[in-house]
C-alpha cells in the first residue's frame, strides 16, 4: 500500500514536471510563428488554419510548398491537425500561443502517462515510472510539444495505440470491446495526423491476432473487425471530402509520392542529404516540367511512379543511398551544419539516451529464457517490431531526425527498464552491504 501511494505521488510529480517543462517551451516560442530548426511545417499549418477559419477552405493565399498554386485545394497537410488549429483560432482569434498552451498541457500529461502504462504492462511498475520520468525530461519532446505541428499529438497517438494493442491482446477473450474500440480510435487519430502509420498497422494487427489466437485457441475475428471498423469510419469522411475536392480517389493525403521521389532522386547519387543545399537547386525544380500541369493528387501519383522507376532502374544505387540514410536517421552528435538549438536538443536527448535505450532493448530480449514462440508473443516484441518497421520505412524513403521521434518514444520505455534495473541492483547491493557489516560497527 505504501509503495503504491509512493508510486502514485512520484508519477504525479513527473507529470507536473512534464507540463511545466513544456510550458517553458511555449514561452520560448511565444506567439509568433516563424521558421526554427526542424519546425518549418508549423508555418504551413498556421497559414492553412487561417485560410480555413476565414472561409477559404484548405487553400493558401499564394503559391505554397510543395507545388500548390494560389487558391488551389491541398491535401498535403493533415486535415485533423489543421482543424484543431482552426477551431482554436475561431474561438480565441488567431493566437498561436493558445494552441501551443493547450497542446503542451495535453501531451505533457499523456506522453509520460502512456510511457508509464506501457512500461508497467510490458515490464513492471519501476520500469514504467522510470520511462515516464525519461519521457517527461526528453528535450526533443519538450521542444516539439510547443510547435504547431503534428509531431506532439502523433507521437501520443502512436503510444496510445501500442498500449491499447497490448491491453487488447491480454484482455481477449474477456472484456475486450473497450480496448478494440480504443485501439481503432488511436490508430485512426495517428493516421489522420500522418498517413505513414498505416504501413505499420498491418504488422501490429498481425501481432495482436497471433497473441489472441495463441491465448484463446480461436481466431479473434470480432475484436479485429471492431478495430478495423472504427479505423474505416474515421478515414471515410476524409476520403469522401478528397473526392469532392479533386474529383478522384485519394485515401488521405498527398505527400507519399513527393517524399519518395525527392528522397531517391538521382541528384543525390549514393549519399543522401536530409536538406537539399541551395547550390543543388530546390525540391520543386527537381519535378519534371511535363508533370507540373497535373493537380496535386495526380502529381503525387505521378511522382510516386517516377520514384519507383528510378529505384527499379538502379537498385544498387538505391540500396547504397538507403544505407547512407542510416547515420542521418540515428544522428546523435553535434554538427557544424546545425544551429545551437538543434545541437543541444540532439545531444541532450538521443545523444545521452541511445546507449541506455540499447541496453534496455538487449536486456528485454535476453532477460528471460523463452521459446521463440513465447518471445514473439511477449509485448516487448510488439514495441521492437514498431522500432524496426518504422525505422526501415524512413531509411528506405525520406529521412529526418524528427521523423525518428516516435521511435524515441518507444525506446524510452526500454531505457526506463534499463534504468530501473540499475537502481534495483544498487539498492540490493547497498542492502547487502549494510547486512554484512558487523553489528558493532
Amino acid at each position: 500500500m505504501v509503495q503504491r501511494i509512493r508510486n502514485h505521488w512520484l508519477l504525479s510529480s513527473i507529470i507536473i514536471l512534464s507540463i511545466f517543462l513544456r510550458l517553458g517551451a511555449v514561452l520560448y516560442l511565444g506567439n509568433t510563428v516563424e521558421e526554427l530548426p526542424g519546425t518549418y511545417d508549423q508555418i504551413s499549418y498556421h497559414n492553412l488554419a487561417l485560410r480555413v477559419s476565414d472561409g477559404h477552405g484548405f487553400t493558401f493565399g499564394e503559391d505554397w510548398w510543395p507545388l500548390t498554386g494560389e487558391g488551389e485545394s491541398t491535401a498535403h497537410w493533415s486535415y485533423l491537425y489543421t482543424l484543431y488549429l482552426t477551431g482554436l483560432y475561431v474561438l480565441s482569434g488567431p493566437v498561436p500561443m493558445v494552441a501551443r498552451l493547450i497542446q503542451a498541457v495535453i501531451v505533457g500529461i499523456l506522453q509520460p502517462l502512456l510511457a508509464y502504462l506501457i512500461g508497467r504492462q510490458v515490464f513492471d511498475e519501476n520500469a514504467g515510472i522510470a520511462a515516464a520520468g525519461l519521457t517527461a525530461i526528453y528535450v526533443y519532446f519538450i521542444y516539439y510539444a510547443a510547435t504547431l505541428m503534428t509531431e506532439p499529438f502523433y507521437i501520443t497517438a502512436i503510444m496510445a495505440s501500442l498500449y491499447l494493442a497490448i491491453r487488447l491482446a491480454k484482455a481477449y477473450p474477456g472484456n475486450y470491446r473497450k480496448y478494440a474500440i480504443g485501439l481503432g480510435l488511436a490508430i485512426g487519430i495517428a493516421v489522420l495526423l500522418r498517413q505513414l502509420y498505416l504501413l505499420f498497422v498491418p504488422v501490429m494487427l498481425v501481432w495482436v491476432i497471433w497473441s489472441m489466437w495463441k491465448q484463446s485457441g480461436r481466431i479473434p475475428a470480432k475484436p479485429i473487425l471492431i478495430t478495423a471498423a472504427v479505423i474505416v469510419l474515421m478515414i471515410i469522411p476524409v476520403t469522401v471530402f478528397n473526392f469532392l475536392q479533386f474529383n478522384t480517389f485519394l485515401l488521405l493525403n498527398t505527400n507519399a509520392g513527393y517524399a519518395f521521389f525527392w528522397a531517391n532522386h538521382p541528384i543525390y547519387g549514393t549519399r543522401f542529404l536530409p536538406i537539399l543545399p541551395p547550390e543543388m537547386g530546390s525540391y520543386p525544380d527537381l519535378v519534371p516540367p511535363e508533370l507540373r500541369r497535373l493537380n496535386e493528387v495526380e502529381l503525387d501519383r505521378a511522382l510516386l511512379k517516377e520514384g519507383l522507376r528510378i529505384v527499379i532502374e538502379d537498385p544498387v544505387r538505391y540500396l547504397r543511398l538507403s544505407l547512407s540514410r542510416i547515420p542521418v536517421y540515428f544522428m546523435f552528435w553535434p554538427s557544424a551544419d546545425s544551429g545551437l538549438v538543434s545541437n543541444i536538443s540532439r545531444v541532450t536527448s538521443f545523444g545521452l539516451m541511445w546507449p541506455v535505450m540499447l541496453a534496455g532493448a538487449i536486456y528485454a530480449i535476453f532477460q528471460q529464457k523463452l521459446k521463440f514462440s513465447q518471445r514473439v508473443l511477449h509485448p516487448a516484441t510488439l514495441l521492437l517490431l514498431f522500432v524496426f518497421t518504422y525505422s526501415v520505412i524512413h531509411i528506405l524513403s525520406w529521412t529526418l531526425v524528427r521523423y525518428r521521434l516516435p521511435v524515441d518514444a518507444v525506446l524510452l520505455v526500454f531505457a526506463g527498464l534499463a534504468l530501473a534495473r540499475v537502481v534495483e541492483r544498487l539498492r540490493l547491493t547497498r542492502r547487502q552491504t549494510a547486512l554484512s557489516r558487523p553489528s558493532g560497527s
